[in-house]
Order: structure tokens, then sequence, then C-alpha cells
């Protein structure tokens, strides 16, 4: 047993938890499956077709930002969101690695 994650998560888990918790809201998961590969989408086109307001669009899509699983991009005077594809190949690599090592 490995007492001492019952205290804290380890350091290079920290970005991983992020993910799972901003991954654990399924308005957050559908906008995600919204972008099509290399997509970049705004506010305006993800609220376009949400079943939410653009409010709550806004709040979740700035959820997904601080857990770096989109990236916004200044484009003129539009703000550009894509998937950080790699952070989640990485995360889930992580989580993959445990699994293999420790399962």
């Amino acid at each position: 047993m490995k007492k001492n994650y019952m205290r804290a998560l380890p350091k290079a888990w920290a970005r991983t938890a992020d993910v799972f918790m901003a991954l654990g809201d399924s308005h957050r998961q559908r906008i995600l499956l919204t972008f099509d590969k290399h997509e970049r989408l705004t506010i305006t086109q993800i609220a376009a077709i949400a079943p939410l307001s653009r409010t709550a669009v806004t709040h979740h899509v700035r959820t997904l930002e601080q857990a770096g699983i989109l990236v916004a991009e200044k484009c003129g005077r539009e703000v550009l969101f894509h998937i950080d594809a790699e952070l989640l190949k990485h995360t889930l690599q992580s989580v993959m690695d445990y699994i293999n090592d420790n399962v």
C-alpha cells in the first residue's frame, strides 16, 4: 500500500488532476468533441451550437483553458481556441504508465 498518496498528489500529477477535473463535466466534454482536428473556434462559434448560454460556454471554455486543455490565441479582434493535443496525450500517457507499472 502506498500511503503517501493519501496525503497529497505527487507534483508530477498536479497537471493530471487539473485535466481530469476539467474533463469531469459533460458540457466541457461536448465542447471538446465539437472541435475538428487542428480546428480553432471562437466562443461565439461554440455558443452558436451549444445548448448553453454564452456566459455558460465562456465559463466552461475558461475552465478548459485554465487546465491547459484549450489554448487561446488572439487573432486580430478575435480569440481563437484550439485543443492542446500534446497535453492530453501526455496526461493520458502518464495515467497509462502508472497503470502499466502499478496495477
